[in-house]
């Protein structure tokens, strides 16, 4: 049976891909991919064979990888963060379905916990990932899951928040999230992670400044208990908490 990899590069750089990875990428004969993140780790693997296209060409790049597999070549498929998230694992084993293909997935670092990282510890309590980018699920249905996860005081994390396509949508999912949380919930906003130009800024949710954001960016909304203190984002988990309660 042919071999197909489905592998997260993180947000890219070399030391933010597992060890497994990075060596499943040194062992494949072609690696397909967005052309954005085959120029993030074409330096480490200069002699590989590559399949690129654009950003909407996904179904088109992933039909292309699979019939390289078929023709007997070790194809990988590379995703930003992890493949399983907003990422080209579900695609590929739709279009795998019938094919005598060992479709193999290889996890990376999502934008949640990279972007978390340098903020501190925001994400140390339930959270949603929401996804702004309308482009394959109805607006209505987003607005609702940015509804329902504010009124249940979960931490927002937003991936795909703005672009020149979509400028508004942002500020239509604040005015949501100010219906349920205070205007002063903390926000980190992290721009570029991993790559040139990273940026962290700590804001709240009524004075972040939507023009600075774009597809690169991912942004963290709070909960009830999130406090910034410093240049630290932190959710406390109740640890705290619990033991002063018993003593």
């Amino acid at each position: 049976m042919r071999k197909f990899y489905v592998i997260g590069i993180g947000p890219g750089e070399r030391d933010q891909m597992t060890i497994k990875a990075f060596k499943t990428l040194q062992n494949v004969d072609i690696i397909a991919g967005y052309k954005k993140y085959i120029e993030l780790i074409r330096p480490f693997f200069p002699d590989k064979e590559y399949l690129q296209t654009g950003m909407t060409g996904e179904v088109e790049r992933c039909r292309m990888a699979l019939d390289k597999a078929l023709e007997g070549k070790t194809v990988a498929m590379v995703s930003s963060g992890d493949p399983g998230i907003y990422g080209m694992s579900g695609l590929v084993l739709e279009l795998a379905r019938d094919m005598d293909i060992d479709v193999e997935t290889i996890p990376g670092i999502t934008a949640a916990a990279s972007g978390g990282s340098l903020l501190g510890a925001p994400l140390m309590h339930d959270f949603a990932v929401i996804s702004l980018s309308d482009r394959l699920t109805e607006w209505n249905v987003i607005k609702d899951r940015v509804k329902y996860a504010s009124f249940g005081d979960f931490i927002i994390v937003l991936y795909n928040p703005r672009s020149k396509g979509r400028p508004t949508l942002l500020e239509e999912a604040r005015k949501i999230m100010l219906k349920s949380k205070r205007g002063e919930t903390p926000v980190g906003i992290v721009k570029n992670i991993g790559r040139e130009g990273e940026e962290v800024i700590l804001s709240t949710l009524e004075e972040m400044d939507i023009n600075d954001i774009d597809m690169f960016t991912t942004v963290f909304i709070g909960n009830s208990q999130t406090y910034i203190h410093g240049d630290r984002m932190i959710t406390p988990r109740g640890y705290l908490e619990k033991k002063g309660k018993k003593s």
